[in-house]
């Protein structure tokens, strides 16, 4: 028997492919940047072939680095940013390019839906917010709109599905997307009467089987043993969304502790754990989103503030910009350095920043594609670096936002993600929460939760809790306990961070009013 697992993880910004042996050490990695296209009135595109083409060329790299991959591996996973619909027809050839997470085309149709009675019945259901980047919205702005592009198309795919369906032939879908776009996380299936709200009923037959990879495998084409160089007949497993598969990866599945877990990525996701149906907290304002699990009736529970370190990319390019002006050349490493520097100059909370900075907008825990990004309270007194801690607070007070739409605030916090290496979100982070923050020596959570999917299918493991036990718990790092001085000053300023969204919004579609004329 072989002795590799791979994860693949084909996210916003990179496509990587991940060997790992049984016990979950990491072996090696292979990664090529991700391409995608923004187009004028909110679309975000990526090219169906080009995203196959560079899964199977870093599977191909990671063949040069592993001896013998091939032979070795027990099993492919694959798992991808959700979200988007990627369309393809009955020959398996797309029909157009894949519309991602980012796409805000669908924003006015989303809010014209959840202003019907109706989407009560819809966000019980399926426990998400009904939001732009979901396929249930863009499917109604597609009707509308491009009703010829989806008389072509016989799938409706998201993008691992799409990688799968390349490494496989098998069109499919796995639970946790499956469920909370057009679904009921009740029954992990599909529900008609989510379906009949959307308005999309007649829409069903693109709808590929759900299929759970903690059950479910399909060998490798020879097509695509021939294009990635792995054995055809390779058990290929499809995992959860990226999401789920890096909260697994990074600890959320913990029955004792019951950590909250945080991915502060481009995007933000804010997780807690629901081990039945029944602790699924839903809000009055029907936003977020709630995530089948690779495990029997648990449930991830999210809220995702929609940009993250986008607004952190944003506030260091205006300082790098203005070097490379005076001809001085700065990498984005080499500002980040100097974060923690500025920050220790600066005072707490003198400022508030609303981090909408995405051009879609916000989605949690309040909907709003009008949203933008923003900062409250400047005066002549402030400099560069209270700028950069008040775009660190303000990450913070969006995830204390999005927890608190969940339940209570969680007393520990997994933290994932790139900027959870930089020790001044840490500190920030857990004074704003009143959590200890621990951070994993996992440096690739999504494609190991992916991997863990197929070790528990294939057979490798009885249960995922018990592959957590092994893959997981033992790289958890010690719990950074919360500043308490500073959780007494973000806990005075949270409510008026909250003040500052819900008056803005009036604010931001006015501005979005006069953008459009």
């Amino acid at each position: 028997m072989g002795d590799v697992l791979i994860g693949i993880d084909a996210g916003t910004s990179i496509i990587k492919s991940i060997a790992f042996d049984t016990a979950g050490r990491q072996i090696a990695a292979a990664a090529l940047p991700n391409h995608y296209e923004t187009l004028p009135g909110g679309g975000a595109e990526q090219d169906l072939a080009r995203t196959w083409s560079d899964a199977a060329t870093t599977l191909r790299q990671l063949a040069d680095k592993v001896p013998d991959l091939a032979s070795r591996t027990v099993a492919i996973a694959v798992t991808g940013q959700g979200d988007g619909t990627w369309l393809i027809d009955g020959k398996g050839e797309p029909v157009a390019k894949g519309w991602l997470w980012l796409d805000a085309r669908a924003a006015a149709i989303v809010e014209e839906i959840r202003a019907r009675p109706q989407d009560r019945l819809r966000f019980e259901k399926t426990g998400s917010g009904l939001a732009a980047c979901q396929q249930g919205s863009q499917f109604v702005f597609m009707k509308r709109n491009m009703p010829e592009m989806l008389g072509k198309a016989a799938t409706a795919f998201h993008c691992k599905d799409w990688l799968y369906f390349k490494l496989t032939g098998e069109r499919a879908t796995d639970p946790s997307e499956g469920t909370f776009t057009f679904g009921d996380f009740h029954t992990r299936d599909y529900s008609d009467e989510v379906l009949d709200v959307l308005g999309v009923t007649d829409l069903r037959h693109l709808l590929p089987p759900i299929v759970d990879g903690t059950r479910h495998s399909t060998g490798l084409s020879q097509a695509a043993a021939d294009a990635t160089g792995m054995l055809a007949g390779t058990p290929v497993v499809l995992g959860y969304v990226d999401v789920v598969c890096t909260a697994l990866g990074a600890g959320l599945l913990d029955r004792e502790r019951k950590p909250g877990c945080s991915i502060i990525g481009s995007t933000g996701m804010h997780m807690r754990l629901a081990e039945t149906p029944d602790d699924v907290q839903l809000n009055e304002a029907a936003t977020g989103y709630t995530m089948a699990m690779p495990a029997p009736g648990v449930f991830a529970q999210m809220q995702s503030n929609m940009a993250a370190t986008l607004n952190i990319d944003w506030v260091l390019g205006l300082a790098s910009g203005i070097l490379a002006s005076q001809g001085i050349t700065r990498s984005n490493g080499e500002m980040i350095a100097l974060v923690d520097a500025w920050i220790a100059a600066s005072q707490p909370a003198s400022l508030l920043y609303q981090p909408y900075v995405s051009e879609a907008g916000e989605r949690g825990p309040f909907v709003d594609a009008n949203a933008r990004a923003g900062f409250v309270g400047i005066s002549s007194r402030h400099g560069y670096a209270d700028l950069v801690r008040a775009v660190f607070e303000g990450l913070a007070f969006a995830a204390r936002d999005c927890y608190a739409a969940m339940g209570p605030l969680p007393r520990e916090v997994r933290l994932t993600g790139g900027a959870a290496r930089s020790p001044a979100l840490r500190k920030i982070l857990g004074a704003a929460l009143g959590a200890d923050i621990r951070t994993s020596a996992r440096e690739e959570a999504g494609a190991a939760g992916a991997a863990m999917i197929a070790a528990v299918g294939v057979g490798l493991y009885p249960s995922m809790d018990a592959c957590v036990g092994e893959w997981v718990t033992p790289l958890l790092g010690d719990a950074e306990p919360s500043d308490r001085s500073l959780a007494a000053i973000y806990d005075k300023m949270t409510p008026s961070y909250m003040l500052a969204h819900q008056a803005l919004r009036p604010v931001w579609r006015a501005m979005a009013s006069v953008q459009a004329n």
